[in-house]
């Protein structure tokens, strides 16, 4: 890109909203990967994963083609292949009528489909949000003042 000052300079380039937003990534059918998968944006998954996914902050999707075997972590995922490991969501869990889970799902909230294959245990557990909204305000007192000790006589 051509600096407007000087047209035979180049300037930094210009970001469009475009270039800004978030992207998926995608891993297809016919890839197979073993080990960890960390990561800072949203993922699908068509093809093969054996390991452990950590996508804190983003949402996973697995795909109708997928086959995973993986300790999960992520913000919400959405299941409508195969998946075969624990799952812990800060957000939501889908299991959608062509998922099926085995394993064991920690979420502040899960849906599944009718027709989902299921066999595990759900905990529930608060979210950050849920947490913070529900908190106490802080009470302020005054220090507390230490009494002189008594002590009993022996009978």
């Amino acid at each position: 890109m051509l600096d407007n000052k000087n047209p035979k300079t180049l300037g930094p380039p210009k970001l469009e909203p475009r270039d800004l937003q978030t992207t998926t990534s995608r891993l297809g059918r016919s890839l197979l990967v073993k080990g960890e998968i960390f990561g800072n944006e949203d993922l699908l998954i068509d093809g093969s994963v054996e390991g452990v996914i950590r996508l804190t902050e983003r949402k996973l999707m697995i795909g109708r083609a997928a086959n995973v075997k993986a300790d999960i972590t992520a913000s919400e995922v959405v299941i409508r292949g195969n998946l075969q490991g624990n799952v812990h969501a800060k957000g939501r869990i889908e299991i959608g009528n062509d998922g099926s889970v085995t394993g064991d799902l920690t979420t502040p909230e899960v849906l599944i489909e009718d027709g989902a294959l299921f066999k595990g245990s759900i905990e529930i557990e608060k979210s950050a949000e849920i947490i913070h909204e529900n908190a106490l305000p802080e009470a302020k007192s005054a220090p507390a003042i230490a009494a002189p000790a008594t002590t009993a006589s022996s009978i």
